[in-house]
């Protein structure tokens, strides 16, 4: 069980990129349900999302690039592109995702925290530096980003 908040950044931290990260590109074979696939630097996976927006199931598979190189022919939508910041939020276990977009939605940023129980998601205070909570909106999940052009 995936659960998570997502919320909206406009002015992200100054020294963000000074933590760990990772280039993602991403597309998928279907959004309802989710089926994305995903190269995160050198490493391919297949997941499978069920319906939900702070919390539903997810399941990881791993794919080899040329299974990956495959499957990204037959995706539907564009290709997201994007490279996700590890941050530790200060005196918890929890880490931020901060994804900046680039490609199709360069200049977006996108935070993700997970959580262990639906209770800890729903007491959550964001640090100051995130923007409006989307959890609930859905309208900046990637499945959805995929298949809309940033105008």
């Amino acid at each position: 069980m995936e659960i998570e908040r997502k919320y909206l950044v406009t002015a992200p931290p100054k020294d963000y990129q000074s933590f760990p990260s990772h280039l993602i590109e991403q597309a998928y074979l279907c959004t309802e349900p989710v089926v994305r696939i995903r190269k995160e630097d050198q490493e391919y996976y297949l997941t499978y999302k069920s319906k939900g927006l702070l919390a539903r199931e997810e399941y990881n598979l791993p794919l080899t690039e040329d299974a990956y190189r495959h499957l990204l022919k037959k995706a539907d939508g564009i290709v997201l592109t994007k490279r996700r910041y590890l941050i530790p939020i200060p005196d918890t276990d929890l880490t931020v995702e901060l994804d900046e977009f680039s490609g199709e939605y360069k200049g977006l940023f996108l935070a993700e925290v997970e959580f262990e129980t639906m209770d800890m998601a729903e007491n959550f205070i964001p640090p100051s530096w995130f923007g409006t909570d989307v959890t609930f909106s859905g309208e900046y999940q990637n499945s959805r980003l995929s298949l809309l052009k940033r105008h």
